[in-house]
């Protein structure tokens, strides 16, 4: 793919756009985000997708802007992450400081609020598709491992109330192994 001035721009405006016109933070842009750059632009594939948004999310910081930096950074190196990280945080920090200049007649406006209220359930629908998108795509892989780690850390989260780093971290050293593990049993496969 040719990297010059038009796809540097469509890399920033990409992101620029899904950052403006989103809201309810990193769950609600990273499908659109998949939308964009896997669909509409072909550029990554779908599971390294994913695999970008899982390293985004275990990051820390905000979802949208680790996603952005990763893709950026997948996509064109360091300029590519400074220009999805650019298009990422200036709308939000546009927005955010026009509303701070207003915000005790925002907070005070009945029509505000109850625009705000109805947005959150928006955003609560995005959040349950961008779920059941991820989990269809893990179980479309048919592999029982990761469907297991899925529930299992549904259940510890939903229930037991484990402390989400915990779980990133045991999830994490599962797929790592198993990695491993697959790789180390191909390797031996081909000597």
């Amino acid at each position: 793919m040719k990297k010059d001035k038009k796809f540097y721009w469509t890399l920033f405006s990409s992101t620029l756009t899904l950052s403006a016109f989103t809201f309810g933070g990193g769950y609600v842009i990273v499908p659109l985000m998949q939308k964009r750059f896997v669909k509409d632009l072909k550029w990554i594939e779908e599971e390294e997708m994913l695999d970008l948004v899982a390293i985004g999310q275990s990051a820390p910081g905000p979802l949208a802007v680790n996603a952005s930096i990763i893709i950026g950074y997948r996509m064109a190196g360091i300029p590519g992450a400074l220009l999805t990280t650019l298009g990422t945080i200036l709308p939000p920090l546009f927005i955010i400081t026009l509303v701070s200049y207003f915000y005790i007649a925002f907070r005070e406006n009945a029509v505000i609020n109850a625009l705000l209220f109805g947005m959150q359930a928006g955003v609560a629908a995005v959040i349950v598709d961008v779920v059941i998108n991820m989990g269809m795509t893990i179980v479309k892989d048919k592999r029982l491992l990761p469907i297991i780690v899925m529930i299992l850390a549904f259940i510890a989260t939903a229930i037991f109330n484990v402390n989400i780093v915990l779980i990133l971290f045991i999830s994490g050293a599962i797929g790592a192994y198993t990695t491993y593990r697959v790789n180390l049993l191909n390797t031996k496969e081909e000597s």
